[in-house]
C-alpha cells in the first residue's frame, strides 16, 4: 500500500488549506484512514482519523472546529480540510493507513505516506 500526500504549501493566518492523500497498491475502502503531523522538534500527533466506511471520525480536541477529515473512496482519497490557521499549524502532514478502527496513536498505523509541508506565516 502507497500513500501519496499533497496539498501543503504557504497560507497565511487565519487562511485555509486542503490537504490530499491518495492511497494505490489496494483500494482505500479496505482500510481507516488518518492524519498525523510534526512539527520541528516535536513528536508526530494525532490529528484526524475517518472509518473505512466514512461513517466515523475522529478529530483531535484542540483541532475540532477547524479541521475536518473526508473521504472519497471512488478516488481512493482522503482530505484534511484545515481552517482559521495558525502559526501553531505548520508542520509536515502525514496520511496513513490502518486495519484497525480508528486509532489515534503512530503505532496504531501500519501505512504511511511522505508528508507534505504545511507553513503558516503571522
Amino acid at each position: 500500500v502507497q500513500l501519496q500526500a499533497s496539498g501543503g504549501g504557504l497560507v497565511q493566518a487565519g487562511g485555509s488549506l486542503r490537504l490530499s492523500c491518495t492511497v494505490s497498491g489496494r483500494t482505500s475502502s479496505n482500510f481507516d484512514l488518518g492524519w498525523f503531523r510534526q512539527a520541528p522538534g516535536k513528536e508526530r500527533e494525532f490529528v484526524a482519523v475517518i472509518s473505512s466506511n466514512g461513517s466515523r471520525q475522529t478529530v483531535a480536541a484542540s483541532l475540532k472546529g477547524r479541521f475536518t477529515i473526508a473521504r472519497d473512496d471512488a478516488k481512493n482519497t482522503v482530505y484534511l480540510e484545515m481552517n482559521s490557521l495558525n502559526t501553531q499549524d505548520t508542520a509536515v502532514y502525514y496520511c496513513a493507513a490502518t486495519a484497525l478502527f480508528l486509532p489515534t496513536t503512530v503505532a496504531g498505523y501500519s501505512y504511511w505516506g511522505q508528508g507534505t509541508l504545511v507553513t503558516v506565516s503571522s
